[in-house]
């Protein structure tokens, strides 16, 4: 029997568009837009200005707080604006515009690093940190600190995650097929850099062609060893993916480190090989624009920064009148209100929806089926959570573990009234984390 996890949802998959499609390269972008936070953590802080020649790799936003990652240039040109623009995860940030050359010239500094057992855990660790690196399965967590835990924390597993449980993306499956000697090369460095001897990558097993090819890559690497997944959603969830592989559950409010345990996203460990074998920074990541409301769907290879319409123009452009541009999946995707936003390291596709099937129902009242508590992953009680987020009722939505909700949006998902449940709870926790701020 495969491995899972409690709860989840079976959604329909429609990755068909996009699974079978290789990599290619996109388009040089005549000007991208980086902005100064792609990552959890503090921005970064400006080190160019207005009129400044960069290259391809150059570093243009030192991160100088712990949970921060610099950003470079991802293409030569000149810097032609600085100034706050909109961020695919909302709002405005700093950005950086820069204006191609043409020359796409690479920064005389990006050089190798020679191999991984010349380099000690903190050289790997400073080399991961200057590169930029970032969670790239949507959390855009810095790795470099997820690979430094506190001394009294002991780390005795990394897990791959190669689940990509959301419909429509194909990024990290395409990854897994063609860049399979990346992803092993930078397991290992992960494995030196953390100290640990025991890695699993999970990879659902809707994606039989990535588990034969990756078994066959590690078949002779006696610690490292591929873990086939039951498909369901959420099991790219971090507690969800620990669970189904280790049986260990990771407590409330607690990281996966307080199981001895730490996660990265295939495209991170990917990111993490280049780093190492060339010297070049995140600068460019896979994005899978697809969905029934672009022409020719594609898993892409976009420089970071590349604005949206970009993509979507080089993918055919829209199928008609779009109903909905998301960046991601349509579980936990972010909708756009602008095609002018820029790929940033968390951008894992972008999802083009018909007006039919963005369509907004009109929620019914709650009939008390308890069908979002009977499929909730992390065991909470969605409606009670919604109940106390539309009435204020903050403290009580906190006592009901509002704060340990993932937004997986299963619950929505489930509802037969359609009660947007995530929305509600996504509010109540943003709230409750505004009250803490302030304390």
């Amino acid at each position: 029997m495969r491995k899972t996890f409690k709860g989840g949802v079976h959604p329909p998959h429609y990755k068909e568009a996009t699974e079978h499609r290789e990599i290619e390269k996109a388009r040089l972008p005549q000007r991208v837009i980086i902005p100064l936070q792609q990552h959890i953590g503090a921005p970064c802080e400006l080190i160019v200005k207005v009129g400044d020649k960069v290259k391809v790799g150059q570093k243009i936003g030192e991160g100088k707080a712990f949970v921060s990652a610099p950003v470079h240039a991802s293409i030569s040109g000149e810097v032609v604006s600085i100034e706050t623009l909109p961020h695919p995860v909302g709002g405005k940030v700093l950005s950086v515009v820069i204006q191609s050359d043409g020359l796409d010239e690479v920064d005389n500094n990006i050089k190798p690093f020679g191999s991984i057992e010349s380099l000690s855990p903190e050289e790997l660790k400073k080399i991961i940190r200057e590169a930029g690196i970032v969670g790239m399965g949507g959390a855009a967590f810095p790795t470099q600190v997820k690979l430094s835990p506190p001394p009294e924390k002991t780390i005795d597993t990394v897990i791959i995650n190669g689940a990509e449980c959301e419909p429509y993306l194909t990024a990290d499956h395409r990854v897994m097929l063609e860049r399979t000697e990346d992803v092993v090369f930078g397991i290992k460095v992960v494995m030196r850099a953390v100290g640990v001897s025991s890695v699993y990558i999970g990879i659902e097993d809707n994606k039989p062609d990535a588990i034969k090819k990756l078994e066959e890559a590690v078949s002779g690497e006696e610690n490292i060893k591929v873990i086939p997944l039951r498909a369901k959603y959420p099991q790219g969830g971090e507690k969800q993916l620990i669970y189904a592989i280790t049986g260990r559950e990771v407590p409330s409010g607690g990281l996966p480190m307080e199981v001895g345990v730490i996660v990265q996203n295939v495209g991170t460990v990917t990111a993490i090989a280049r780093a190492v074998k060339t010297g070049m920074p995140l600068i460019e990541r896979v994005v899978t624009v697809t969905g029934s409301g672009v022409k020719k769907p594609r898993n892409l290879l976009a420089r970071i920064g590349t604005p949206f319409k970009d993509l979507i123009e080089e993918c055919g452009g829209f199928n008609g009148t779009p109903g909905k541009v998301i960046m991601g999946g349509p579980m936990m995707g972010i909708a756009q209100t602008s095609l002018e936003v820029p790929v940033i390291k968390g951008t894992s596709g972008i999802l083009v929806l018909t007006k039919e099937e963005a369509k907004q129902y009109e929620p019914g009242p709650c009939i008390k089926c308890a069908r979002c508590v009977d499929i909730c992953p992390i065991n909470l009680l969605p409606t009670r959570i919604s109940h106390f987020s539309q009435m204020g009722m903050w403290d009580e939505a906190e006592e009901y573990n509002a704060l340990d909700c993932i937004e997986c949006g299963s619950c929505s998902y489930i509802c037969p009234s359609k009660i947007p449940l995530v929305q509600r709870i996504r509010i109540a926790k943003g709230e409750i984390l505004a009250r803490k701020r302030k304390k």
